[in-house]
């Protein structure tokens, strides 16, 4: 890579980084922040899924605009969005403020991810995808070790909104490398669908509404109401898009059975992560009674091993099928999942870190190779749309998953977590089953991948 693709890919990840920290610090806190805004715990959730909500409701707008306006435009006005509304968390004073002040930072994040895996594309030979996908893995893992130590670190000498604080200068750092350094890319020749984006944006958004409010165990007509608005809108914006060269919810892609299933994969693996990593800190804090400090260093090999693994995955990636790979990682967090559910009631801290080093060694095995089976089997002019759907998978998985950790408290009370955990080890291994079935699946050959085999 030439020296100005080197610093637009410290722009890239800085930005992920950026996003991906708030994400970790968020749940490690969670406890914390809902004792002070007295809370529930099943409510407080909602701080996790206002954020996920409207990232999902927007990623594939923003990556159809994306495509259109440029990748570039979208990626520097969603870092400056981003820093903009973790101000307004940090200055929020009620579960609704932040709330609110959640959902704009959603937006931000989602213009930052919708376009995210699109620059990479750009900015890596089509031979060597899998190692920058690799860097962009272990970026992430790096950013989910760090965030529970920065939230515990943090939470032991200042207030919680502290922690939203610490994004407004790494916001105004991501922007100033951005600003110069990333890459002007290609524009579709086609016009953006306001209609098929509210349409999008609806359809969404009822999904997230369905699934937080049948977590919270809330009247079957809400719950039925908002199923009904996703089927209903989902059937429009189908209809509305028919045709279209370039859908926003590109059905076009998902003719393609690798990148449907690699799809697949990532939403249940993304349900499994996001059982755990919700469920976790109320465990460690309200089952185990450790302190807050305690709870983010426990929480931290899990990533620390998605950060090592990640990139050799990546390699790995680019000589061995991808669906190889991940069914055999994702058999290992299904395993590692189910370990942690089995914990002993009064476990050591080393019996504890080693198995969810397990977990984070069969996350970092399938999420690189996932990655690159989702970019290499969409053509490059679909990079936006294929991106998008990385991220939109990935969110509604968590989503899902956070959703369903509300639902295990609801159920089974104190021993909820243990039932978020069971859970997630089972999603891990529809995962694995799902990333095994690539191996028989007949392929779309890109010219990405053909240049990539030919070199």
């Amino acid at each position: 890579m030439s020296a100005s693709q080197r610093r637009a890919m410290a722009a890239v990840m800085l930005a992920v980084a950026l996003a991906t920290l708030d994400t970790a610090i968020a749940n490690t806190a969670l406890p914390t922040i809902a004792a002070d805004l007295n809370a529930a715990p099943a409510a407080s959730v909602w701080i996790i899924n206002a954020y996920q909500l409207a990232m999902v409701a927007t990623l594939l707008p923003l990556a159809t605009l994306g495509d259109l306006v440029g990748h570039r435009r979208i990626y520097i006005g969603g870092i400056a969005l981003f820093t903009v509304a973790s101000l307004g968390c940090a200055l929020a004073s009620t579960l609704p403020m932040l709330t609110a002040a959640r959902i704009v930072q959603g937006l931000g994040a989602s213009a930052i991810m919708s376009v995210n895996t699109a620059l990479i594309r750009y900015l890596f030979p089509p031979h060597r995808l899998g190692r920058g996908l690799g860097l962009n893995a272990l970026i992430v893992g790096v950013s989910f070790a760090v965030g529970p130590t920065v939230a515990s670190l943090i939470l032991s000498v200042a207030s919680w909104p502290w922690l939203f604080a610490v994004n407004v200068p790494l916001g105004v750092i991501a922007l100033a490398f951005a600003m110069p350094a990333l890459p002007h890319t290609s524009r579709g020749a086609y016009r953006f669908d306001a209609i098929a984006a509210v349409l999008n944006v609806i359809t969404f958004s009822a999904l997230i509404l369905a699934l937080g409010e049948a977590a919270q165990r809330a009247s079957i007509e809400i719950v039925l109401g908002a199923a009904a608005v996703t089927l209903i809108f989902g059937a429009l914006l189908m209809r509305r898009e028919a045709g279209h060269p370039a859908p926003m919810l590109p059905v076009d892609l998902f003719r393609r059975p690798v990148f449907a299933l690699s799809a697949l994969t990532a939403v249940c693996s993304f349900a499994a992560q996001g059982l755990a990593f919700v469920s976790l800190p109320f465990y460690f804090e309200y089952v185990l009674h450790r302190s807050q400090v305690d709870t983010g260093f426990l929480m931290t090999p899990w990533p620390v091993v998605v950060a090592l693994a990640a990139p050799f995955a990546g390699r790995l990636s680019d000589r061995y099928p991808p669906g190889l790979l991940g069914a055999i990682g994702l058999a290992v967090l299904a395993a590692g999942m189910a370990s942690l559910a089995m914990l002993p009631a009064q476990p050591h801290v080393l019996d504890i870190a080693i198995r969810m080093a397990v977990c984070g060694a069969g996350f970092g095995f399938f999420q690189s190779p996932n990655l690159k089976a989702l970019m290499a089997s969409a053509p490059p002019e679909r990079s936006g749309g294929a991106s998008g759907i990385v991220a939109t998978a990935r969110l509604i998985g968590q989503a899902t998953g956070a959703a369903l950790v509300a639902l295990s408290f609801s159920i089974a009370g104190r021993h909820g977590p243990t039932l978020a955990l069971a859970t997630g080890a089972v999603f891990a291994g529809a995962a694995s089953v799902a990333s095994g079935l690539r191996l028989f699946a007949p392929s779309h050959r890109s010219p990405d991948s053909g240049r990539a085999a030919a070199k």
